[in-house]
């Protein structure tokens, strides 16, 4: 086994570590790490979405159900053979009702109002640093693990656990994070932090792990290609709800009428194809109102801006930023947005604050995630407004 080695403080070899196995490479090398290093450890999978509903989905997309996705039947079988290759208990959770309440439904409702939802962070928030806890706890054990790209320390100066980025920038996976508690920071490890991607690859080949060439998982698991309408479309018919289908129309940010489309949900701020007009020039969605149904264009010009309000802010490795106050940051608009240089401004309230760019942003999109940065440390994230 090659030397890389992840130092767990203050983590007792007899308290048991439950291991959210994914079936991936990641949460596997995780789990045979930890019991490399002695640990008592017990791994669970968490059973979200039954990838057999809505089977249209599944034949439209050209793959078999759950190719390609989170979470699937062919991940929980992985799950358990590594299990069983490493020797640890194994369970299999069902925590398909607490998804659809707490993740399905939001991203369909989001999607709806003209917004655009991050499920994963949803799941993070609700489920995987939720629910989970509560079932380790069933199995007596005490801390987590997952197989994220990130770190966790304690600050013994503010008496807060903080959050940091991974040593693997490429695969950092805090901007999904932002919403963990200190209570849920306490317990949790993240053992591939101060690893890459290779090495965790090279750990696994070197355990002769079942899953050390399996690929990463590209897409959300419960939308079979991308394609979120067609999800949205089938999930609503499946529950009898009928979408508002009334047409609405497509306009320049001077109020000129370009053409028509079928809704609101079809569309996120920066979307440049799919628009269903051809004018010879690039456009951008630039707004989207839910109430008239009216999706406005522009070009990239159009895309920038530089002030938002975030809410429902979580602070993690700070208390907030005081009423009036202000403080520096580097914020991060999308996942894969490098984190710009910007000012926060207190608002009175501890789960909104302001946002000032030092320079304008492309596309900041409502009901986008925005995660705040001093350096390596998250100091805490919200949803932009």
């Amino acid at each position: 086994m090659p030397e890389y080695v992840t130092v767990i403080p203050n983590v007792s070899t007899e308290l048991p570590i439950a291991v959210a196995m994914s079936g991936g490479v990641d949460s596997s090398t995780v789990a045979a790490m930890l019991v490399r290093q002695g640990r008592t450890v017990v791994g669970m999978t968490m059973q979200l979405w039954n990838q057999r509903r809505l089977p249209e989905l599944a034949s439209e997309a050209g793959a078999p159900s759950g190719s390609g996705r989170c979470c699937s039947l062919d991940d929980v079988y992985d799950a358990r053979r590594v299990a069983e290759q490493i020797g640890i208990p194994y369970y299999v959770v069902n925590f398909e009702r607490q998804f659809e309440e707490h993740v399905v439904k939001p991203f369909v409702e989001e999607y709806l109002a003209g917004r655009t939802p991050i499920p994963c962070t949803l799941c993070n928030n609700y489920i995987k640093f939720d629910r989970f806890l509560e079932m380790a706890d069933s199995v007596g054990a005490h801390y987590m693990a997952t197989g994220h790209y990130a770190r966790v320390r304690f600050d013994a100066a503010t008496g807060r656990y903080q959050l940091l980025r991974a040593v693997d920038r490429s695969k950092d996976q805090t901007y999904f994070l932002f919403g963990l508690t200190q209570a849920q920071l306490a317990r949790t490890l993240f053992p591939l932090g101060e690893l890459n991607k290779p090495e965790v690859r090279d750990i696994a080949r070197s355990m002769d792990l079942a899953v050390a060439s399996k690929g990463d998982s590209q897409e959300i698991c419960f939308v079979p290609n991308g394609d979120y309408a067609a999800f949205m479309d089938a999930y609503l018919k499946e529950k009898g709800v009928a979408v508002e289908r009334t047409s609405g129309e497509i306009v320049t940010t001077e109020g000129r009428t370009l053409g028509r489309h079928e809704g609101v949900h079809r569309f996120t701020v920066g979307q440049r194809k799919g628009l269903g007009i051809a004018t010879g020039e690039a456009l951008y969605v630039i707004a989207t109102d839910p109430a008239s149904q009216r999706v406005t264009v522009g070009g990239n010009d159009d895309l920038q801006c530089a002030r938002f309000v975030a809410k429902q802010v979580n602070w993690i490795s700070i208390a907030g930023v005081d009423d009036g106050a202000t403080m520096r940051a580097q914020v991060k608009i999308r996942n894969k947005h490098a984190a710009a240089p910007a000012t926060l401004s207190g608002t009175g309230d501890a789960e909104r604050v302001g946002v000032r760019f030092d320079d304008p942003q492309r596309a900041i999109t409502p009901g986008q995630g925005a995660v705040f940065y001093d350096g390596e440390i998250v100091l805490g994230g919200g949803w932009i407004e």
